[in-house]
This record gives C-alpha cells, sequence and structure tokens, in this order.
C-alpha cells in the first residue's frame, strides 16, 4: 500500500512532539507529510523556520493550490485551514472549528474524502478535542489511525480524546510514532 499523505494534528506542547518525530524521518520518505498545529494568528513563518532545523525533510507553510509531493512537509497556515485536494492542497478562512483555525478536523477529514484507505492520521499533544472527528473519518474510511500516547504528551486531553472516541491502530511515543511512518511509508 502507497500512503498518499500522512496528516498530524498538534495543539499544545505540538512543537516539542514534532521535532521529536521530524528529526527522526528520512529525507527520501515517500509520503508527504501535512500538519496543523494550533498557533497564534500571528505566528507566521516561524514555525517552519523552526522544524526545518530538525529534519532533512522540506518544510513550507502550504499555499492555496501547492501541489502535495513527497519529500516535504506542509504546514497548515497561521489562522487558515488547510484542506486536501486530489493532488494539492486548498486554504480556508471558513469559522474555526473547535475554537482553531487551522482545524485539525478539518485537514484530516479533507485528507480522508480524497485518499481514503491511503491516509495515515497522527494526533499528538494538545487541549481540546479537535483531531477526533477527523481520525474518525480517516479510520471510517480504511486509512491509519496513530495516536500519542498520553503519558509522552505535555498535554494529554487530546490524544486521551482521540483514544476513547476511535479503535486506533496505535499508542505510541513521538521516536515510535516517527519510526512507524517509516515502515508504512518506505
Amino acid at each position: 500500500m502507497v500512503f498518499k499523505i500522512v496528516v498530524i494534528g498538534a495543539s499544545l506542547g505540538g512543537f516539542a512532539a514534532l521535532k521529536k518525530i521530524l528529526r527522526n524521518l528520512p529525507q527520501n520518505l515517500k509520503s508527504p507529510i501535512a500538519i496543523a498545529q494550533h498557533r497564534h494568528r500571528e505566528s507566521y513563518n516561524t514555525l517552519s523556520e523552526f522544524l526545518q532545523k530538525h529534519t532533512a525533510l522540506q518544510v513550507r507553510e502550504a499555499e492555496d493550490k501547492d501541489e502535495i509531493l513527497p519529500g516535504y512537509v506542509y504546514l497548515a497556515p497561521a489562522d487558515y485551514h488547510l484542506l486536501v485536494e486530489s493532488g494539492y492542497f486548498a486554504l480556508s478562512t471558513d469559522e474555526p472549528i473547535s475554537y482553531a483555525r487551522p482545524s485539525i478536523d478539518v485537514l484530516f477529514e479533507s485528507a480522508a474524502d480524497i485518499y481514503g484507505e491511503q491516509v495515515i492520521g497522527v494526533i499528538l499533544t494538545g487541549a481540546n478535542e479537535d483531531g477526533v472527528q477527523g481520525l474518525k473519518a480517516i479510520k471510517s474510511r480504511l486509512g491509519i489511525a496513530i495516536v500519542q500516547e498520553p503519558t509522552t504528551a505535555e498535554c494529554s486531553v487530546m490524544p486521551k480524546a482521540a483514544i476513547n472516541a476511535v479503535a486506533v491502530d496505535w499508542i505510541l511515543s513521538p521516536e515510535e510514532i516517527a519510526q512507524k511512518i517509516v515502515y508504512l511509508c518506505n
């Protein structure tokens, strides 16, 4: 099975978890990664610059109509929802979902709609339940669901909510999540 995309959702504590995952991914990873990280609307390019220091993959903020390519980590821009279309991204300024824009649910649900069983969804640390509906959508279309082990999360609310609501495939530490992504995608 070739996975078309890995979608990752993170909120409070996400920087540390993302850093651990990204530094353990090879430059030749065959699947692109898209991340919805809750952040302040004024935090423009600081996240991509921060994460780029920790990975061999190319990190960039997604732009409307960007082609989805392997070897890249695409970040939802501050204050925009990131949606997956067939082969490219779309940006939206629709209302926040679960008080968040970018919304993890929006990213995950759009990826599930387009790529079905060829999606890996990963829920990391966070203080709300954004991502639960999106992870359900991925699982309902036979995609893979991975959740950060709550004891390794800075804030366990989001991972626990996902575990309680979705039949997840794996519950792993950030380092183990990276290993699993490499195993599944390469």
